[in-house]
């Protein structure tokens, strides 16, 4: 019984690393600045052409956050069932992970420079129909194509699946970083005119977006390695005993 409350402790913090490391992976300098152009993309028509509302881009960008969604579902349950096979070795695996994960946010804050972390695969933006079908293909290749440049932030949340040894909770926190990442792009297909002035208002602070992701990497690293991560959860357990009802 205090296993199940202390997974659900314990998933709390997760998942709210997951939801703000989506959020912080659609600010990024090599996904935020492609927005616009895939949203015309996917619609068949230019960004004027958006903005104009010649064609809507929410149903195609719903499809694209499914294909995306989809890669992301994959990942965290095949990484749960890893860390599921070695629960034996969690200790280490955490601390293999820890480390792993405090090298990519020394890369974010440019400490140290991964030249593979800086290669973006582009599609070329050619003729699209905007049909629903081509939009979750295109979700499917940006899950894929994006992981050089979103792949500190998503790993980061892999390593958590992996070392909480359970599928569906590992399972869960990559759906809540696809919903973290998914959902400013159906904002933006929304509410695209505001959207795109908003863009142009954020990419000066690009640079600081990138080093905050670099903190938040470097403390989920420690935490991993220390064990605070299951100290946490303890803490919460006992500060709010309401949580162990929702295991």
């Amino acid at each position: 019984m205090l296993g199940i409350e202390l997974a659900t402790a314990a998933f709390l913090p997760a998942a709210l690393i997951a939801l703000l490391a989506g959020i912080l992976s659609f600010l990024s300098p090599c996904v935020l600045p492609i927005v616009p152009p895939y949203l015309a993309y996917m619609t068949g028509v230019g960004v004027n052409g958006l903005q104009a509302r010649e064609r809507s881009a929410v149903l195609p960008a719903l499809f694209f956050v499914l294909g995306l969604s989809t890669v992301f579902l994959v990942m965290g349950f095949a990484a749960s069932a890893l860390g599921r096979t070695f629960l034996q070795y969690q200790g280490i695996l955490s601390q293999i992970a820890g480390g792993f994960v405090i090298v990519m946010g020394l890369h974010f804050l440019r400490v140290i420079r991964i030249p593979f972390l800086d290669h973006e695969a582009r599609i070329d933006a050619g003729a699209q129909d905007g049909g629903a079908f081509g939009a979750y293909l295109l979700g499917l290749a940006f899950a894929f194509g994006w992981t050089p440049c979103i792949g500190p932030q998503l790993g980061m949340i892999l390593s958590l699946a992996a070392t909480g040894g359970e599928m569906t909770r590992g399972t869960a926190l990559l759906a809540v970083y696809a919903f973290g990442l998914g959902i400013p792009f159906l904002l933006a297909a929304i509410f695209i005119n505001r959207a795109i002035g908003l863009m142009n208002r954020v990419k000066p602070w690009l640079h600081i977006i990138e080093r905050v992701m670099g903190v938040l990497l470097v403390i989920v690293g420690v935490m991993l390695i220390t064990g605070a991560f299951s100290a946490f959860s303890y803490w919460l357990l006992e500060t709010f005993p309401g949580l162990a009802s929702l295991g």
